[in-house]
């Protein structure tokens, strides 16, 4: 019964995942890189950013899926978390990499949690966000999949700020 209730998780999780690459697809349509990179005020981080931050979250937690990640470690630590917002156009990737990136990276990251045997979720957590001793993969799956969703809401305040109309209705 265990393994059911597990597959059932598993299948949620990816369900979540491709909600979230759903929102951020519709929010990002018609963006271009210089509306990418538009602030928020009074802070915050530019599309740009959240989409590489996005994409960054994702390709760090790939070996978690059973998964190498698409690229190299350190490759988008300009957007990893507590990275500072994008000030410079120089520093930022082009919109439509990070996205094509992303894709990827979301691409690899449903096809581990489709492999992902149902007993995995119950195993400790390689790592803790929150530093929980008890962290497991179900939960930290949980705690990813969360973060991903909330910074996909943001894009479409970002859309809006760069004069777009919404994209979900």
């Amino acid at each position: 019964m265990a393994t059911a209730v597990s597959h059932g998780e598993i299948d949620l999780l990816r369900h979540q995942a491709r909600l979230t690459r759903a929102v951020l697809r519709m929010n990002v349509d018609g963006v271009t890189q210089e509306e990418s990179l538009i602030q928020p005020r009074p802070e915050g981080n530019c599309l740009n950013w959240v989409v590489g931050h996005l994409t960054c979250i994702y390709n760090k937690s790939l070996p978690l899926v059973g998964q190498e990640p698409v690229v190299a470690p350190g490759s988008l630590d300009r957007y990893d978390r507590g990275s500072p917002p994008i000030t410079d156009a120089s520093e930022a990737r082009d919109l439509g990499e990070l996205l094509a990136t992303f894709e990827r990276v979301d691409d690899r990251y449903d096809a581990g949690l489709a492999a992902l045997p149902p007993e995995a979720l119950d195993r400790p957590a390689p790592f803790s966000p929150s530093n929980d001793p008890n962290e497991t993969v179900r939960s930290l799956l949980g705690t990813i999949l969360f973060h991903q969703a909330y910074h996909a809401g943001q894009t479409g305040l970002l859309r809006r700020a760069a004069g777009k109309e919404g994209a979900i209705k």
